[in-house]
């Protein structure tokens, strides 16, 4: 399963691969994200909420109705090492199945919000968990929605003041997410039926760091992301071609008015989700190849 060599032309037209809802902590709800990208004529999207697949058949069924073809995926938070990083689940066939397993750190990150809770109390800062709850709206609990909270009750002006007083690494409201391993995440991935991609790797996306994921049946880098420049993509599309990954690409849009990362800046061509479907194909046809073995 190798991915031609080289990058995709830049010609249209165009899909995005990374979007957020109120599934997670996007601000639309799955069928008004599916809305936007059809108002940008995108040809294709991808619903990728942190830790959860809640808003997909939601935005499936929008995409059904508005002739858009909507890639079922998630962002799942993992750890390689002591760092985190996210992986794309994407092109999921089975969501139910990692949904269960999703389920189980749903929990636990509610539990997670509420140890925040209790800290901020004892900080000074009175927001309680229905109130986390209400910024999150059914979706997946996270640190955004408690520092929404946080901005609701007039503890800070800002969610970027309310991380960096409160709940940024190492600040006195911080609590660890739990913790599911890389190579767990792509095994999760691939028992749902998907691919699994590295989020936006920036820095991290070094050789020596990708080949333990490529070893545990990564499948491949999101190359095209905001975060990402000029030499970032070139280092990362030279590490995809080197170990026959395919790439990705895609605004991370979470539905704000006015930001910089709105759907489709990133203009990722439709050969990039041909070069997904492919290995998709070939992964499936591996899976039952060895089902008959």
């Amino acid at each position: 399963m190798t991915a031609p060599a080289g990058p995709p032309s830049a010609a249209g037209p165009f899909v995005d691969l990374h979007a957020h809802s109120t599934a997670s902590d996007g601000h639309l709800a799955p069928a008004a994200v599916v809305e936007a990208a059809r108002a940008a004529n995108l040809a294709a999207l991808a619903l990728t909420d942190h830790d959860t697949v809640a808003g997909v058949p939601e935005a499936q069924a929008a995409g059904a109705r508005l002739g858009l073809r909507v890639v079922a995926g998630c962002e799942l938070s993992a750890h390689l090492g002591e760092n985190e990083i996210h992986l794309l689940a994407l092109h999921l066939d089975n969501v139910d199945v990692i949904a269960t397993e999703l389920a189980r750190f749903r929990d636990d990150r509610v539990a997670r919000a509420e140890r925040m809770v209790q800290l901020l109390g004892v900080h000074g800062v009175s927001v309680t968990m229905d109130d986390v709850l209400r910024e999150s709206a059914g979706g997946a609990v996270g640190r955004p929605h408690v520092a929404r909270a946080v901005v609701a009750a007039g503890a800070a002006r800002d969610i970027r003041e309310a991380f960096d007083r409160f709940l940024g690494d190492g600040r006195p409201a911080y609590v660890d997410k739990p913790r599911l391993d890389a190579k767990d995440a792509i095994a999760l991935a691939h028992a749902a039926g998907g691919i699994a991609v590295w989020a936006h790797p920036k820095g991290e996306g070094k050789r020596d760091r990708v080949e333990p994921l490529v070893a545990a049946g990564l499948d491949g880098l999101e190359v095209q992301h905001p975060v990402h420049n000029a030499e970032d993509r070139a280092r990362l599309q030279a590490l995809a071609d080197f170990f026959g990954l395919v790439t990705s690409g895609g605004s991370d849009w979470h539905g704000i008015p006015d930001h910089p990362r709105q759907l489709g800046i990133m203009q990722v061509p439709i050969e990039v989700l041909e070069r997904q479907d492919a290995r998709v194909a070939a992964r499936r046809r591996a899976g039952a190849d060895a089902a008959r073995a």
